[in-house]
């Protein structure tokens, strides 16, 4: 028995390998699309997933005013916020998040799904939210990904 065979091989930010995804968010639910872009930018769909390493994709997000919530959430959901001084908690609902631009609502959402941490911090920052189909990151060759066939 060759026990080499049998060693893990733990991936560094050097050996992470990184790759550009674009993802259309047309009809897409919110909070679904979310953790799904939480577990790309995370790597977690890679068979080389490492816990304490960057080592997801770049997601791209075209589309994000397109995004729909279920029910009445736009109106009646709440995100709170605090000021850091006396009385200065403040309040939004999603629709006036998404007023002041999608990229807002959807750093809150997946911010939220990722490690609460530097890495978390610093994977927020691998995700590129447009309101619509263009975006400046055609350099890059970003694949298409149809969120529908991930779990």
């Amino acid at each position: 028995m060759n026990t080499l065979s049998y060693k893990t091989v733990s991936v560094n930010k050097e050996t992470a390998q990184k790759e550009w995804v674009e993802i259309d968010a047309t009809g897409q639910t919110l909070g679904r699309l979310g953790s799904k872009v939480a577990k790309l930018l995370r790597g977690k769909y890679k068979p080389s997933f490492t816990p304490h390493v960057d080592c997801g994709d770049n997601v791209i997000i075209i589309n994000a005013d397109k995004v729909e919530m279920t029910g009445k959430k736009w109106t009646d959901r709440i995100y709170l916020r605090y000021t850091g001084y006396p009385s200065g908690q403040r309040q939004m609902t999603p629709a006036e998040l998404m007023k002041k631009g999608p990229d807002r609502i959807f750093r809150k959402v997946v911010k939220g799904m990722l490690p609460k941490n530097k890495l978390g911090d610093a994977i927020i920052n691998n995700m590129y939210v447009y309101a619509g189909e263009t975006h400046p990151h055609e350099a890059q060759k970003p694949k298409k990904l149809d969120i529908n066939t991930l779990k």
